[in-house]
Parts: structure tokens; C-alpha cells; sequence
């Protein structure tokens, strides 16, 4: 046995699984026993709303004192806990910062590994094949594919989550959100910006 086996069945068991899910969700909209349209709304709550509104309170909170925000990158999983976040997909949450020297991207190499309680679900692209072999090796040209163009002058810091650590970044706060409350900062905080594929809205944008 190879030492690459191991990873290529851990990647063909969640491949696997995958298509599992999707034929049973077919055979179900099949029978009409499932709605299409209520799936795809469920899956979009997830995605869009419920998981990154939550990783936005945690970063706007990380913003606007110095102090939890030392706890977060100390212990992120202690950290989101105190706003009532956590469980499974969280046990062990590791945060990183961006700063102008350097920035932080995110990816499961070997199958799609993602903070939910922080998060939600995982978009599509952060499971693909592309996305996960790709950033690891050309981490810039991905990012900048993506709309992220960095200076070259600042360092890219690839963190690979598995089952046992997930990862969650901490964008930079935007200029001239001085006047702004803490509520007010986590609407700018997007998913990609907490993935590391993107940065946090402008308050002007």
C-alpha cells in the first residue's frame, strides 16, 4: 500500500457518500415526497444566512475588543462559545488573523471539512477538486481568480482543516469603521472573508 492510498479512499469515501445523498434526494423529488424548491431554500439558509451571521458576530465581537480577541486566537473554541456558538463541527476551532503582512486562506484538502456553527454549510467551490488541490499549490492565482488580488509583498498562509481542527479567519476591519457599533461592523463580514477568498466590505460599498 502506497502512503497516497489512504488519502485517495478517505476522498473516494466522501465522493461516495455525495452521490448518495444526491440520488436519494432524487428518487425522494421523484416520488414527490421532497420539493426541490424547499431543499435548495434550506441549503441557501444554511450557506447564506444562519452559519456566516454567526461568524460575523464573532469577528465584528473580535474587532471591537481587544480583549475577546486575544481569547479567540488563543482558544477558538472556548471563544465562540461564549456567544452560544459550537458543537460538533466545531470541537476544536482554531482561529487566524489577516494582517497587512499576511493572509490566510482555508481548505480541506481531502474532503470538505468547514466550521458549520461559524459558518453554515460549505459552498460548492470549497469542495471541488479544483479549489481543493489547487490552493494548496497555487494559493495567489487561485485567490486572485476568485476576485482576491493581494499584494505581492504580502504572505499567503494556506491552513489545511481536517476532521480534528477547523479554521477560521479573522479579516482585516475595513478604514473608516471607527463610528461604527459592533452590529453594524458584522454586516460587513462575509463568508469569503472568513474562508479567506475574500476581505470584509467597505462601509461605503
Amino acid at each position: 500500500m502506497t502512503s497516497d492510498e489512504p488519502l485517495a479512499r478517505r476522498a473516494e469515501s466522501s465522493d461516495e457518500t455525495a452521490a448518495r445523498v444526491e440520488a436519494l434526494e432524487a428518487l425522494l423529488v421523484e416520488k414527490n415526497l421532497v420539493d426541490p424548491r424547499a431543499v435548495d431554500k434550506i441549503i441557501d439558509h444554511y450557506e447564506t444566512s444562519v452559519g456566516p451571521l454567526n461568524g460575523a458576530k464573532v469577528v465584528a465581537r473580535a474587532w471591537t475588543d481587544a480583549a475577546y480577541r486575544q481569547r479567540l486566537l488563543t482558544d477558538g473554541t472556548a471563544a465562540i462559545a461564549e456567544l452560544g456558538f459550537g458543537g460538533p463541527e466545531a470541537q476544536l476551532l482554531i482561529a487566524v488573523e489577516n494582517t497587512s503582512a499576511v493572509h490566510n486562506v482555508v481548505v480541506c484538502t481531502l474532503c470538505s471539512c468547514y466550521p458549520w456553527p461559524v459558518l453554515g454549510l460549505p459552498p460548492a467551490w470549497y469542495k471541488s477538486a479544483q479549489y481543493r488541490s489547487r490552493m494548496v499549490a497555487q494559493p495567489r492565482a487561485v485567490l486572485a481568480e476568485m476576485g482576491l488580488e493581494l499584494p505581492a509583498q504580502v504572505r499567503i498562509r494556506v491552513w489545511d482543516s481536517s476532521a480534528d481542527a477547523r479554521y477560521l479567519v479573522v479579516p482585516q476591519r475595513p478604514p473608516g469603521t471607527d463610528g461604527l457599533s459592533e452590529t453594524e461592523l458584522a454586516r460587513l463580514v462575509t463568508r469569503d472573508s472568513m474562508v479567506g477568498v475574500g476581505q470584509a466590505l467597505s462601509p461605503d460599498g
